[in-house]
This record gives structure tokens, sequence and C-alpha cells, in this order.
């Protein structure tokens, strides 16, 4: 029987899923700050939900299959399609802006490599019914504030923005056909990780003229909205296509943001649904693959269910994100399962440490006790392991007295304490349940 899980997934041993658990949470409370609503969908969808829009890189990657009832059915690669079922199928009973949010398992057959594994759970925010600049920025804005929750700022990430809409104008401007668009998208997606000479080849055998190339990776260069903003007043159309990106720009630097937010026409996202302002979230110094990314797709909704609703959102993912909090340092503590663990000294205290055990756990404290009366020294033993900060001693002659021994693990420190009072001590000892979440808490959450 295999010991390994399968390629490309991952098995979560408890310091593994206190990581995973501790960055939903984080996810969730930075999302509840926006006033998004958490949803769901199943994690196996009709086949024809990703085949209509999700573009040939997603295609290529699905988990894909018959079912026994017949039905051509994949594992979500990705949230949004869903989410536009869901909302097609209440669009006219939802309140708009509709602002929801996601924390799903998401499925992709690729290749793996530091940061990209075949499964990975996405933090998912998107905002229906908007179709203004300003909603961009709050979408961006949410992402950066995901990350800076952590600990993360402007020397370990940036967000990098685009507008597929400038990006056409600059195109079909520098003399890019609209039916080459879509290649030409391509080739700027791929054109960072490939290279410009391998684009030239790409673009080439696609039939692309020589001056169009150069205009496809001449517009990709441009970096800095002053460079953008030069290149758009040369081209028919340009400051008006320009225009929601640069209010989005303008909106991010009025909430405090702007040193996190570079304008990079490189980022064009490789889903074909986009159709606005896009971004994606990257470290610094460009170790790790993106963190984060999203954007515009007003038309997804009308296509998947004939409601024309603009639309935007991002999906930050726990791989990349895990890999650079453990980079940075930034992965807290793991609290201990245990605040106090109930020793007992012969047979006879066990039903009196059953008792207390139940008596404590009702009262919020995290309570353990060995299941069987060994040594008192190998329960200490395992009181240590458990990482227990007290221990409290059972034996016939403290019970006698009306007492039980409350010992502080960390010095060996003890003290009798009533058995009728054992119950408040160790309540106004242990933190709660409250407190211990917030402990685990990263700087600048």
């Amino acid at each position: 029987m295999p010991t390994q899980a399968l390629p490309g997934f991952r098995d979560f041993y408890p310091e593994q899923l206190a990581l995973r658990a501790y960055i939903f949470s984080t996810w969730r409370r930075v999302a509840s700050r926006y006033g998004f609503e958490e949803f769901d969908g199943p994690p196996l969808e009709s086949l024809e939900l990703f085949t209509a829009k999700s573009g040939e890189e997603i295609m290529a990657q699905l988990y894909a299959f018959e079912d026994k009832g017949g039905r051509r059915v994949a594992l979500r690669p990705e949230m949004t399609p869903t989410l536009a079922r869901m909302v097609a199928a209440r669009a006219t009973a939802l309140k708009k802006p509709v602002r929801w949010f996601a924390i799903s398992q998401l499925f992709r057959y690729e290749r793996q490599q530091r940061g990209r594994l075949r499964e990975h759970f996405q933090f998912n925010c998107d905002v229906l019914g908007e179709p203004g600049p300003v909603g961009d920025a709050e979408i961006i804005a949410l992402a950066l504030d995901a990350v800076r929750a952590f600990g993360l700022t402007a020397h370990d990430v940036q967000a990098r923005v685009s507008d597929r809409r400038v990006l056409e104008v600059l195109l079909q401007g520098g003399g890019v056909p609209a039916d080459q668009l879509a290649v030409a998208y391509q080739a700027v997606d791929k054109l960072e990780r490939a290279g410009p000479d391998k684009i030239r080849g790409m673009l080439d055998d696609q039939g692309m003229t020589g001056s169009a190339i150069e205009t496809v990776l001449r517009t990709a260069s441009l970096s800095g909205w002053e460079a953008v903003e030069d290149a758009l007043s040369s081209v028919p159309g340009g400051q008006t296509a320009g225009a929601p990106l640069r209010q989005a720009v303008d909106a991010l630097q009025a909430m405090g943001l702007g040193t996190y937010v570079d304008v990079d026409l490189s980022i064009v996202r490789g889903l074909d649904y986009y159709t606005g302002i896009v971004f994606e979230l990257f470290d610094v110094g460009r170790r790790f693959r993106a963190i984060c990314g999203g954007g515009r797709y007003d038309d997804l909704l009308n296509s998947v269910g004939g409601n024309d609703l603009p639309a935007l959102g991002f999906g930050m993912g726990d791989v990349v994100l895990s890999e650079i909090l453990k980079d940075r340092g930034l992965v807290p503590d793991v609290p201990a399962a245990v605040d106090v663990f109930l020793t007992g000294a012969t047979e006879g205290d066990l039903p009196h440490m059953l008792h207390l055990a139940h008596e404590l756990r009702e009262r919020g404290c995290r309570v353990e006790y060995s299941f069987r009366m060994t040594g008192l020294g190998k329960q200490l033993g395992l009181a240590h392991a458990r990482g227990a900060k007290y221990a409290i001693v059972i034996g016939p002659d403290d019970r006698a007295r009306g007492e039980v021994m409350l010992k502080r693990l960390a010095d060996g420190t003890q003290q009798p304490v009533p058995i009728d009072g054992v119950a408040d001590a160790l309540v106004a000892l242990v933190p709660s349940p409250a407190a211990l979440s917030a402990s685990v808490a990263a700087p600048g959450s």
C-alpha cells in the first residue's frame, strides 16, 4: 500500500494544517473587513462550464472524465466559472454590487515546480455589478491587504497592473490586426518566461508581420504610467482607453497603497475572459511565481447565464504564499494543542480525572490525560511532549485533603489548589480560544 500522496498533491500533517488554517483565517478576516460574503460551489462541474471561456492553457490541464451517468465533467481548475454559474441562477434577486469570496480547492494537471502543484487552495474575491475603475482599485486593494495582513510590505510585494483595453489600442495603433490580438495577448503573457527571440519566432509562425511583432514587443516593455501615457498619446483613442487605468491607480494612491503598485503592460493574464484592468502580485525579488492574479471580466456572466453584469476579481493561491511566508520568516509559531494535562497516581484517580477533564473542557480549556495510569514520570513526559503549560496531579492523599497539585511545566513549580476551585484557577491562567487565535496573528494584521 503506498505511503506517499499522488504527485502534485499534499498531505497536511498537524503542523502543515496549522499554517493552512492560519492562512485561511487571515484571508477571511481581511475579506470581512471589505464587506465580502463567503460562498462555495461543488468541486466537480460540467466540463462545458470550462471549455467555453477558460482558454487553451486551462483546457490542457483539466482533470476531466465521463461520470457513471454519461456526463462529461471536470474537477474545477478555477472558481470564476462556478461563480458566474451561481450568480446567473439568481442574478435578478441579488443586491448589486455583489461582494463574494471563496476559499476553494482547485485541480490542474500541470508540471510540478516550486510554487506550483496539481492541487491548491485559492482565495477568490469578486465584485459583480460594478463597472467603474474604483471597483478595480477596491479589488486590487483587497488583494494587497490580504498579503499585508501576513506582515508583507512594499519591500516584499508589488502589484503589477495593466489593462487589456490599453493593450488593444496600442497594439492596433501599432499595426497588429484585430484578428491577431488574441495571439498577441498570448505572446505578451509568455514573453517574460520565453524571452523575445522565442516570441518573435512564435508570432512569425502565426503569420504576423515583422512590424507588428515589434509593436507587440515594444508595447509589452512599457512600464510606469508616464511611459504608458506617452504611448497612448500617439494612437487614436488612446486617452479614452487609458482613463480607467489612470483612475484606478489614482484611487490606490488615495488609499495609501501607491508604493505597492507598478503599471506594467507585460501583464495580460492567460485566461481568455479578461476584458479590462488585469493585475498580478509578485514578490519584489521575483524568486517565486505570482502570488495572486486577477482582473475585470465583464462579458463572462453574460456568456454563462445571459446576465449582462460587469465583474472583476482575483485568485490567490496558498502554495506560493506559504513559500514566501517561510522565506520571510513570517510563519507564526504553532500554539500547543493542550493547555493542561491531567495525571493520576493510581487507578482510583481515573474517575476524578475524567470528571475534572470534562468540567475543564466545558469551561473552554484544552485538556488531555493519559488513558492508562502509567508512572507519573511517563505521564508528565507526555505532558511536556504535548506542549502543555500546566499539569494537574491527582493522587489519593491530595484528594483526601480536598486538593490537587497544580504544576507549571516550564519551571517545575507547583502548588496545591482546592479541588472545587481548580477549574476557576485554570480558566484564569490559560488563554481563551479567541486570545489563542489572536496570538498567532502576523505583524501588520
